[in-house]
């Protein structure tokens, strides 16, 4: 039996999302992602402005008549969520932890995806794999995914996201549309990076908050490792040590932009101080925009 206050905060999350999905979203879901290709659905008579390299000449003898082939759009898809669920994710200086802004932004792209009837899976990691979904169809489904994401307990406390891409190319060997959904605070996955970007459509999403950027002035601070329990005394009031605190992390997301741009991975930046609904949908009609 599933307690009541897990069903009351799963019931929230889908409220929230899908009504964002609803309004927001309606299309731009469809839109930004190609299907598996074109398969017939009929004919019918030609009709001016038709093109004529659709002319079914085979119907058209017997008819006597010109008639086109029709196709629609293969559209069933596999969407896998990859969501890094480390313990660096227990951080926000706004109103959202960064790990409760990704089950968020990961309920609203589920739902967008079965309303489009696409099949849904989740990997959820850590250093190592903690949960895995495969992908499957349906509303009971999703919600068993947004379960997994409120509510699991994570065995280990670091990222290591070239383990999870070399898992998805293990257990997803046809090409899915896959969101990588991290802070972005690992080593070493460019190898696993580069075939799962050959492999499936990938996109990052990199949630970020402010204060992981700029630190403000108030004197003498303990920063925390959440991933590694280290801990180090860091004067605020030090406009050396500020500088090079806020070169390394333009750095760090300079080097992340570069290799995602590399490798043709499209990129979502999230923050916690101004929300997910804004970028993913500019993100949807831009690649709306290419497509067309």
């Amino acid at each position: 039996m599933i307690p009541k206050e897990v069903l009351q905060q799963v019931r929230q999350i889908e409220i929230r999302t899908r009504r964002i999905v609803d309004s927001v979203m309606s299309g731009e879901y469809h839109s930004a992602f190609k299907g598996r290709g074109m398969e017939f659905s009929e004919v019918r008579q030609y009709m001016d402005g038709d093109d004529v390299r659709t002319i079914d000449w085979n119907v058209t003898a017997r008819m006597g008549a010109p008639y086109i082939k029709k196709y629609i759009e293969e559209r069933e898809l596999t969407v896998m969520l990859v969501v890094d669920a480390s313990s660096s994710g227990n951080f926000g200086s706004i109103d959202k932890f960064k790990g409760e802004m990704a089950v968020e932004l990961c309920s609203l792209l589920a739902f967008s995806a079965i309303r489009n009837n696409d099949r849904v899976g989740l990997i959820i990691f850590t250093s190592g794999i903690e949960v895995y979904i495969p992908p499957r169809k349906g509303k009971n489904h999703v919600l068993h995914v947004i379960r997994e994401l409120l509510f699991f307990q994570p065995k280990h406390k670091g990222t290591d996201i070239g383990n999870a891409l070399k898992f998805l190319n293990q257990v997803q060997t046809k090409t899915s549309v896959v969101f990588l959904v991290s802070d972005f605070i690992s080593k070493n996955f460019e190898a696993p990076l580069r075939v799962a970007a050959k492999r499936h459509d990938l996109v990052s999403i990199s949630i970020t908050d402010p204060r992981e950027e700029t630190i403000p002035r108030v004197g003498l601070i303990e920063l925390e490792d959440a991933e590694t329990g280290e801990s180090i005394l860091f004067d605020t009031r030090d406009k050396k040590a500020l500088m090079i605190y806020r070169h390394e992390m333009d750095k760090r997301k300079a080097d992340l932009d570069d290799l995602l741009k590399s490798m043709d991975v499209d990129a979502i930046r999230v923050s916690t101080d101004t929300g997910y609904v804004t970028p993913i949908v500019k993100f949807f009609r831009k690649r709306e925009a290419v497509l067309r």
